[in-house]
């Protein structure tokens, strides 16, 4: 296991060096010269040429990418442009805001989803299922910017149950995390009912019936845990997606997490801030992807660790 985890490691490198190469150059390519930003209106083309040089902008393209990506062996993912503070302090706070929001959020696309699809799965082609899959294309059909604002006004507006927005206690934590959760949710559901469905008419199950095994422990002991290896997989990239989609929701419900910091400096063209934070979100789903393998073998001994 442990020699597994350190190929795994080994192997991320080249992506990570990827992710680094893809975000420099889309942000070369953001129209705008973050040293114009920087001076303001009315500043003189000295002004302008001094910040360039001061920042590294002046030098070749691939000059200021080796820069980088040294700086990020030494721990130093640079400066922002912004407020001058640096990028790895910036990110250590609002990181654990979104991993927060995406923790629990997943946990409610895991409860909700496998509960769903288990339903479907034991009850298929009747009035329950049709009722959970109708419901569970409406989840990932509908926008999550716009469910976000609809249950702001439903449960915040007008009922006046939850806040409005910020990140100060549980309660502000419930219609961010149900927000990114719901469209998940739906994508498990469909996936445990097919693989629950696949499982249940295998040899074994029939035999354990015949045996006169009681129906919840063959659902619940036998047929979910041998249906849950793609599950896994799709909650692991679900986690991914839940990171991506943290932007708009952060947006939404006024969160400063690691989302709306990209965006906010993307605006800004804060370089050093987009490359640092899209770097440690990647390495996140890396590391997920990683845990995933490992759940595949803690629940089907008979996958080997390649």
């Amino acid at each position: 296991m442990l020699m597994f985890i350190l190929r795994r490691l080994i192997q991320t490198i080249p992506v990570i060096f990827g992710v680094t190469i893809v975000v420099f150059i889309i942000m070369q390519l953001v129209p705008g010269d973050p040293a114009v930003l920087l001076a303001g209106e009315g500043a003189t083309s000295e002004t302008i040429e001094a910040l360039r040089v001061q920042l590294g902008l002046n030098q070749p393209l691939y000059a200021q990418y080796i820069d980088y990506v040294v700086n990020i062996f030494r721990g130093d993912l640079g400066t922002s442009l912004k407020n001058d503070q640096p990028v790895l302090d910036e990110i250590l706070i609002r990181l654990p805001i979104t991993l927060e929001l995406a923790i629990f959020s997943t946990i409610i696309t895991i409860v909700l989803g496998m509960v769903a699809g288990i339903i479907s799965a034991i009850k298929p082609y009747s009035i329950i299922d049709t009722v959970v899959m109708v419901i569970a294309l409406l989840g990932i059909s509908l926008p999550s910017f716009w469910f976000g604002l609809m249950l702001m006004y439903g449960f915040s507006v007008k009922l006046q149950i939850f806040p409005v927005a910020g990140w100060d206690s549980i309660a502000h934590i419930v219609l961010p995390a149900f927000t990114l959760g719901a469209g998940g949710a739906a994508i498990v559901a469909r996936m445990t009912r097919s693989s629950m469905l696949e499982v249940i008419r295998q040899d074994y199950i029939r035999t354990a019936r015949a045996k006169g095994v009681k129906e919840r422990v063959i659902v619940y002991k036998h047929a979910l845990r041998n249906a849950l290896i793609p599950v896994i997989t799709v909650v692991g990239l679900q986690f991914g997606a839940l990171l991506g989609g943290t932007v708009l929701v952060e947006s939404i419900f006024a969160i400063n997490g690691l989302g709306r910091m990209i965006v906010d400096s993307i605006r800004m063209r804060d370089l050093p801030m987009v490359q640092g934070g899209v770097l440690v979100a990647s390495m996140v789903f890396v590391l997920v992807n990683l845990l995933v393998d490992i759940l595949y073998r803690f629940f089907n001994k008979r996958i080997e660790l390649n």
